[in-house]
């Protein structure tokens, strides 16, 4: 890829606190909706224009509450104006359509996964039923989908979905690589990904996401290569070996700095919108 490209700016999703990690894994990790306000807002702060959201109990466990994820979603509109609000779709915190109940609050963007694949202890199931429910519902609500993709089927089957028109909106999709019995983490594969997702869907923006110790390698190879990128406590609460984060906002600042590094402007709220063609909502 040419350096102009590469100059492009970079939009940073803070994924800020996922289904698995704990208080007892790591203190700072936000729980309660005014801790991943705070969080999202230090996070914005700092340089992310992405937030992917997930709710939690007040005493850590996982939920999927409609009326959590919207508070935690005027929260977010309310203290990191612009930011564009992305709502997880993901397995670990339901069953089935629970899954995809919080759409009806119409968020700017929703995570999606279009197959099944193995998690670390057990399978992650994405049925064609709910896969073209889940597609529906972001039809419904005007939301646009990140496609989530943990296998190379799930690259070949958004580009069907969108052939389809079952999925609207320019498509962006997410490489997750460096879950246990998923994708490892691997430069070959990542370079044929993009190949692929090129050939495929051509006006597509990409980015990755890497799981714990793999979050800066990832981070450092979409940079380098103009893509998009993925950082946040669900998938990494450290920043060394031994050193726990001691907020999202701290490791959006070390992505920031891969940036500079690669000589990539980190994109605004303004820019990725743009970038993604996401317009603000008049409820926004």
């Amino acid at each position: 890829m040419n350096d102009l490209k590469n100059k492009n700016p970079c939009i940073i999703c803070v994924a800020i606190t996922g289904s698995v990690p704990t208080k007892e894994n790591n203190p700072n990790i936000p729980i309660t909706v005014n801790e991943q306000i705070e969080s999202t807002q230090e996070a914005f702060e700092a340089g992310a224009s992405i937030v992917h959201c997930h709710v939690r109990n007040d005493d850590g466990s996982v939920s999927s509450d409609p009326i959590k994820f919207k508070n935690l979603q005027d929260g977010i509109t309310k203290f990191c104006p612009g930011m564009i609000i992305q709502f997880s779709t993901g397995g670990r915190s339901g069953i089935g359509k629970e899954r995809g109940h919080m759409l009806s609050s119409s968020p700017d963007m929703a995570s999606l996964t279009v197959g099944s694949n193995n998690f670390p202890n057990r399978v992650y199931e994405n049925s064609p039923e709910l896969i073209n429910w889940l597609s529906s519902e972001m039809l419904k609500y005007n939301i646009t989908p990140e496609i989530e993709a943990f296998d190379l089927s799930h690259i070949f089957q958004a580009s069907k979905l969108f052939k389809e028109f079952k999925l609207k909106g320019k498509p962006y999709i997410q490489f997750v690589m460096g879950v246990k019995n998923a994708m490892p983490v691997d430069r070959k594969v990542f370079e044929f990904y993009i190949e692929t997702v090129k050939r495929l869907m051509p006006s597509a923006n990409w980015c990755a996401a890497g799981i714990g110790k793999y979050q800066k390698i990832i981070n450092e190879w979409s940079i380098e290569l103009g893509g998009h990128t993925r950082t946040g406590m669900e998938d990494n609460i450290r920043i060394s070996k031994n050193q726990l984060a001691s907020s999202n906002a701290e490791l959006v600042l070390l992505t920031k700095q891969i940036c500079s590094a690669y000589e990539r402007p980190v994109a605004s709220w303004k820019e990725a919108r743009k970038i993604l063609n996401i317009p603000l909502k008049i409820d926004n």
